[in-house]
């Protein structure tokens, strides 16, 4: 990040987002409704840490609050370079721009609120990334004090559920940022899920004609046949995965596997002794064929995960899309000094996995510890075992995308609790 601060200050008034000049749409997208006085405005603030993770989860919640709950939204994003692979639109020399109705700013440095200060009805703190100090000071000054939210990262722990929506007076300001957690349960913030998903994943599965398009287009092959297992692979460094490439190649049916380009493309390009694994690569050992994927948009990932049998992910956005796709999946989760993420993980395991038969939790729990890392793993036997349980895993998945449903959707949940503190 670098350079720039404020030059104008708002007033202590409460002025309403609407007043703000619309921008040009690079990207050519209509714009949406006109905002009136009462569009509630909302400012969120994203520092892009784990790649992908936490501009992919503030864009989607960005897009939401415009698109579903009519809210005017500014996005300030400190890389990019990181936001373009996930909205190609997004020009990376701009510091303002406008995309899919959404403003977007370039957070350059930490003190850096854009070239012109205008405080939102609703501040969202994305992942305790910290406000620049002359907007706080701004949020002070306004007649009517923002709805301030810290988005935290989302966890499956039980304390989350205690510290949801819990008040935190600023030390200096008269202030009160309330901490917002995402969460698998009832009680907790929810996880991000757009009304029309369902009935598009439902669209997708039930027609041929589509899946065959969508394979032609972004893996350049034909829909597989009915007999062929088709796995999706996105995940951190891992030092597991030579090892079950061995067990997909001597697999006794066909194993697809699908690879967007990224953090493992170097493994699989050294398995299959090529000099690089980029997206367009097509490779073949034994009973496996991998085909290297571009980096896609955020709706053309959720189409791989609904195109395969199976989906390994890893950290927080891709879980979370997983869940809803209601396939068979397996997380890696964002390592931690001294293991600490592994009792996340556990957590999340309790609520996934809570009510399938014994046998298959056992396998789904020792396979997810495995590609986490836990222990001194025998892979033949841990996806034999993997494998033998499928079909009450996909049961489950299908059921669980309806538990999870019951905590309510992380946008619908937060424009809720929003209001009732801007009434």
């Amino acid at each position: 990040m670098s350079a720039a601060s404020r030059a104008v200050v708002c007033n202590a008034s409460r002025t309403p987002r609407a007043a703000r000049k619309p921008l040009a749409q690079p990207d050519a997208q209509p714009e949406l409704h006109a905002p009136d006085d009462t569009t509630i405005a909302c400012d969120i603030f994203c520092a892009v840490i784990d790649n992908f993770g936490d501009i992919g989860v503030c864009w989607r919640l960005a897009r939401q609050l415009a698109a579903e709950h009519g809210w005017q939204v500014r996005l300030f994003v400190d890389d990019l370079r990181a936001f373009h692979a996930l909205c190609p639109v997004i020009d990376t020399g701009l510091a303002r721009q406008s995309a899919q109705g959404i403003v977007v700013e370039h957070w350059r440095e930490p003190t850096h609120a854009g070239d012109t200060l205008e405080v939102a009805d609703v501040v969202i703190e994305a992942f305790a990334c910290e406000l620049p100090p002359v907007y706080v000071a701004a949020m002070a000054r306004r007649a009517r004090a923002p709805v301030w939210l810290n988005l935290d990262y989302l966890s499956a722990e039980d304390w989350v559920a205690d510290f949801h929506l819990r008040p935190s007076p600023h030390p200096r300001y008269p202030l009160v940022k309330t901490f917002f957690f995402p969460g698998l349960a009832p009680g907790t913030g929810g996880v991000l899920k757009e009304h029309d998903l369902d009935a598009q994943r439902a669209a997708f599965d039930a027609s041929e004609s589509v899946r065959a398009a969508w394979w032609r287009d972004r893996v350049g092959a034909p829909l597989p046949t009915a007999d062929t297992t088709v796995i999706s692979l996105f995940a951190y460094e891992n030092p597991a995965v030579d090892a079950l490439l061995e067990q997909w190649r001597d697999s006794a049916s066909p194993i697809v596997l699908l690879v967007p380009e990224g953090r493992i493309s170097g493994a699989l390009a050294r398995f299959f002794s090529l000099p690089s694994f980029a997206a367009g690569t097509h490779a073949q050992r034994g009973n496996l064929a991998a085909h290297a994927l571009a980096f896609t948009d955020q709706s053309g990932y959720d189409r791989l995960l609904w195109a395969s049998d199976l989906n390994f992910v890893r950290g927080e956005d891709s879980f979370v899309r997983a869940q809803w796709a209601a396939r068979p999946f397996v997380w890696h989760i964002y390592p931690q000094a001294d293991d600490a993420h592994l009792p996340k993980l556990d957590a999340a395991l309790a609520h996934y996995a809570r009510s399938l038969p014994t046998a298959a939790r056992d396998a789904l729990t020792r396979f997810w510890h495995a590609w986490n890392g836990v222990g001194a793993p025998d892979w033949a036997t841990l996806w034999a075992d993997f494998s033998r349980h499928r079909p009450a895993l996909t049961a489950r998945a299908t059921q669980w995308a309806h538990e999870l449903a019951r905590a309510g959707d992380l946008a619908g949940n937060l424009a809720r609790f929003a209001k009732t503190q801007l009434k």
